[in-house]
């Protein structure tokens, strides 16, 4: 199937990415996507936008060339309690909220210390995805994420950048795989993140298709497919955003 959806994406404004918020539109338009989500990056990690930038997000038109659009962030998990590094008053203004570990600005523990953090951001009412959960940033017991993920209407990401092997995520590919056949067996939906950092990445999940082969995942249970999964999971309505 063809994705309509990548709520993964990286603008100049996250410090490390290279295309502008209207060249991202662009190749989402180019592409076929009906919604795109710009998720920059939080504050804390280097050379990111201050953030006095979320609280302009109004500005941003949500509907560009026929791309329904979303303004969101990527934030930060900082410790073993699951902080992240932007305020609630900057967060209730985003569409939705990624939440993630990074080593520029996360020091990985124990494995429970490292689920244990994510736990805590997924248990934070405005925390609507975790992006590369498994990527070996921290080890985490994977069973109790994907227990927690319904629990906290919380989706788990599988994230097609941290596959490319330039990136070096030895663990990457086999906990992915261990990731999606836990959803699968408790028929729990998952989203595709291609995490572009530039625009010819928008929607770009090549290195997924063999995963999602391998472990016969239903396409009825990735919302990149299904929008309206996303919605009845995460209790986001994709179209009110528009109207912020």
């Amino acid at each position: 199937m063809k994705p309509v959806l990548d709520l993964h994406t990286h603008t100049i404004m996250s410090g490390h990415a290279f295309s502008t918020l209207q060249e991202m539109v662009c190749a989402a338009r180019d592409k076929g996507l009906e919604y795109l989500g710009i998720s920059d990056h939080g504050p804390a990690v280097p050379g990111a936008c201050d953030p006095i930038y979320f609280r302009n997000l109004y500005v941003v038109p949500r509907e560009i060339d026929g791309v329904k659009l979303l303004m969101g962030a990527e934030l930060n998990i900082l410790d073993y309690s699951g902080t992240l590094d932007l305020d609630s008053e900057y967060c209730c203004r985003l569409d939705y909220v990624i939440a993630g570990l990074h080593r520029v600005c996360y020091k990985a523990g124990s494995k429970r210390q490292n689920t244990d953090a994510i736990l805590g951001a997924m248990h934070n009412a405005r925390v609507n995805i975790i992006s590369h959960p498994v990527d070996g940033t921290g080890d985490v017991f994977i069973e109790e994420l994907v227990g927690r993920s319904a629990q906290t209407g919380t989706l788990l990401e599988v994230n097609n950048s941290s596959l490319h092997p330039v990136r070096n995520k030895s663990v990457a590919v086999e906990n992915n795989l261990h990731l999606l056949r836990l959803c699968r067996q408790k028929q729990l939906p998952v989203i595709l993140g291609s995490d572009a950092h530039i625009s010819y990445s928008v929607a770009d999940y090549s290195y997924l298709g063999s995963l999602l082969k391998e472990t016969d995942f239903p396409d009825e249970l990735i919302v990149n497919y299904y929008p309206a999964i996303f919605e009845q999971f995460t209790g986001v309505r994709l179209d009110t955003a528009h109207n912020r």
